[in-house]
């Protein structure tokens, strides 16, 4: 095994660091406690390639492997959570769901736009009464002649009221369960879709997730992704390779919450000395450091085996699991070295231990990632 990274790996790290440093680190407090969304720093985000990745280079894409971009989303993650959310959802699962399982002309007329960040997309799964449970689908999308009446609600939806695209999973055929789910391409001004409330979220404030409304929306048949009642196997696919954005986003917050920690912890002084040359506090930032290293060494084999054509859906839920745990208990402890310090928002640890919290919840609960693994070692 090699485990070191290729020049052109590093160099895509370095890019990420700086520009999470130059360009998200100022005012990103400000924007968390406003609950402001960062569209200046997303546009640049765009400019320089990081929401189209790993999209082929013909729809202008940068055509970089999954190991690329959990680098650059690690460095992203360490930053600002709400920014790289953005980039998740519009890599993992809008860009490379319209690539995968899209038609030639669906890619040629969204995939330019979304990988260079002219626009952005969201996954429409999630509803009041079926979040973790996406064969449950109460959100129909009724056949007409030459196109779908959408009606239903979708909700927690990442990038809610700025995205221009948004890819619906609705039920047409309710005799069929799961196989008669079929997902949708739904353009941001089309007649009787609605953009609901913002939620008044605990972490990743600057995130815009807001709750959708279709009433009567007018899909054109050739807006559905796939074959009749693909929609379900659509959307699992999709989140499967979204899992691994998800746990490098984890993985992020952890490793920045551990860098605040260390660096504070050897300019704070407590009885005559640096606080870390307490043995107490060695033995924190050892932990953290151990765990943030498993937790990056799954994330890698996960996006390895994505790389390579391997199943991943194992590896994938692994890496989430274990990295959104490390994410939150690395974030705790982090605010536990910084002592009172660690509960003021200028220090940054407050804010990452909330944005933590949500990498156990979305994209599937911790507790979903055990049922797939557990699914797998039971075969």
């Amino acid at each position: 095994m090699d485990f070191q990274l290729t020049e052109e790996h590093l160099a895509v790290q370095a890019v990420a660091r700086e520009f999470a440093q130059s360009e998200l680190l100022p005012g990103v407090i400000e924007r968390d406690e406003h609950q402001k969304f960062p569209a200046e720093q997303i546009r640049k985000m765009g400019e320089l390639g990081f929401l189209g990745m790993m999209v082929d280079p013909r729809y202008g894409g940068g055509g970089m492997d999954t190991i690329s971009y959990v680098l650059a989303m690690e460095e992203i993650s360490k930053i600002d959570a709400s920014a790289s959310v953005v980039m998740s959802v519009n890599n993992s699962l809008v860009c490379w769901g319209l690539e995968k399982y899209g038609t030639e002309e669906q890619k040629q007329k969204y995939l330019p736009r979304l990988a260079t960040g002219e626009i952005i997309g969201a996954f429409c799964l999630s509803e009041p009464e079926a979040g973790s449970d996406a064969t449950s689908q109460h959100t129909t999308a009724i056949e007409m002649d030459d196109h779908y009446l959408l009606n239903g609600t979708k909700n927690w939806i990442t990038n809610g009221s700025t995205a221009s695209v948004y890819l619906v999973m609705a039920q047409t055929h309710p005799e069929k369960k799961h196989h008669g789910i079929n997902a949708f391409i739904v353009e941001r001004d089309v007649e009787g879709f609605v953009v609901g409330k913002k939620e008044n979220k605990l972490g990743i404030r600057g995130s815009d997730t807001h709750s959708l409304m279709f009433t009567d929306v007018k899909v054109p048949k050739e807006n559905r992704i796939g074959d009749d009642g693909f929609g379900f196997k659509f959307a699992m696919s999709t989140l499967a390779g979204g899992r691994i954005g998800i746990a490098a986003q984890a993985l992020g917050i952890a490793s920045g919450a551990y860098e605040l920690a260390l660096k504070y912890s050897k300019e704070r002084k407590a009885f005559g000395v640096e606080i870390a040359r307490h043995q107490a506090i060695q033995f924190k930032l050892a932990d953290m450091a151990t765990n943030i290293e498993a937790a990056r060494l799954l994330c890698l084999k996960a996006a390895f085996h994505k790389d390579t054509q391997q199943d991943y859906s194992t590896s994938g839920a692994m890496a989430k699991l274990f990295a959104s745990k490390v994410a939150m208990e690395t974030t705790v402890e982090a605010v536990q070295v910084h002592g009172g310090y660690g509960f003021v928002k200028e220090y940054h640890v407050e804010r990452l231990m909330r944005d933590a919290k949500i990498t156990q919840i979305y994209e599937g609960t911790s507790e979903i990632q055990k049922i797939v693994i557990s699914r797998e070692l039971l075969k």
